[in-house]
């Protein structure tokens, strides 16, 4: 790849494994997690920094890791950010407060978190997520403005579009309208959590237990390749965008009936790896 061509990391939410089961009735090790996501094509893995012989294991497979944790508390961000970077120094996620935080407290503690990060040297970003400061779009943004007027930019934002979408009730007609209201701010992102969804549900299915894309899924690709467009105009941050193809397992963000998470996140993977090939040949 030439050195001007941006790159994309396909990165592995711990959580999309959990459902791997082995045949004694336990659950896949972290090695056979990490082997699994090597074996797959991917780039790198997620999952909580303190978790015993992460590093090594990452090292032993060739993977990248981004860090990601949730907390409420400033007195935690030291330690959290530290904890992560001796792991690697991926991409780094950060879920913040509740759905109680009031705009003025989610603006005290992203400049906080965000001044943290720079001082460790942290390429961090505040998750769009529900049940934290950022549950709407309306305070998302309302803290990125906040944030600006404290310290002349705006914060890094992870934009999980699957949470909006649910809020705004939004149909397939509406989602590149309606979702990127606020193009310059995720183009200077370098983690995208790209989960498929609708308007009445967080995550869909990828496949339809045939062998073929679903329905759902189907509808929510001309997204994907919008956001590959809308980043790839952009400054393209260290020409390297990070982009999770965020499963969660079938107890949870998924249903008792789709099919393995984790099988669906390799689909997922690969598409995305694929769109991205188009748009960026098409650049």
């Amino acid at each position: 790849m030439a050195d001007d061509t941006p790159d994309l990391k396909i990165i592995i939410n711990h959580w999309t494994l959990w459902n791997q089961i082995n045949d004694d009735g336990e659950p896949w090790s972290l090695d056979q997690q990490i082997s699994a996501v090597q074996a797959a094509g991917f780039d790198a893995f997620t999952c909580p920094a303190e978790t015993p012989e992460l590093k090594t294991t990452l090292d032993r497979y060739g993977l990248r890791f981004g860090a990601a944790f949730i907390t409420q508390n400033q007195e935690e961000f030291e330690s959290l950010i530290r904890e992560g970077l001796e792991i690697d120094n991926g991409p780094m996620n950060c879920q913040l407060g509740d759905h109680s935080t009031s705009i003025e407290e989610g603006v005290e503690m992203t400049v906080a978190l965000m001044e943290e990060a720079e001082r460790q040297g942290a390429d961090m970003h505040l998750e769009m997520h529900r049940d934290t400061c950022t549950e709407t779009p309306e305070k998302t943004y309302a803290i990125a403005e906040g944030f600006k007027k404290a310290k002349g930019y705006y914060p890094k934002i992870n934009f999980d579009y699957s949470h909006p979408a649910c809020f705004r009730h939004l149909d397939a007609s509406h989602y590149i309208e309606r979702l990127f209201e606020h193009v310059p701010m995720f183009q200077q992102s370098t983690l995208w959590h790209m989960r498929p969804f609708n308007g009445h549900h967080c995550q869909v299915p990828i496949t339809d237990g045939e062998g073929d894309f679903s329905p759902e899924y189907k509808e929510i690709r001309p997204f994907a390749r919008q956001g590959f467009d809308h980043w790839l105009s952009g400054p393209r941050p260290q020409n390297e965008l990070w982009v999770m193809p965020e499963l969660g397992p079938k107890f949870g963000y998924g249903l008792s009936c789709f099919p393995d998470s984790w099988q669906d996140a390799i689909v997922l993977g690969n598409d995305l790896k694929k769109i991205w090939a188009e748009a960026v040949a098409e650049a």
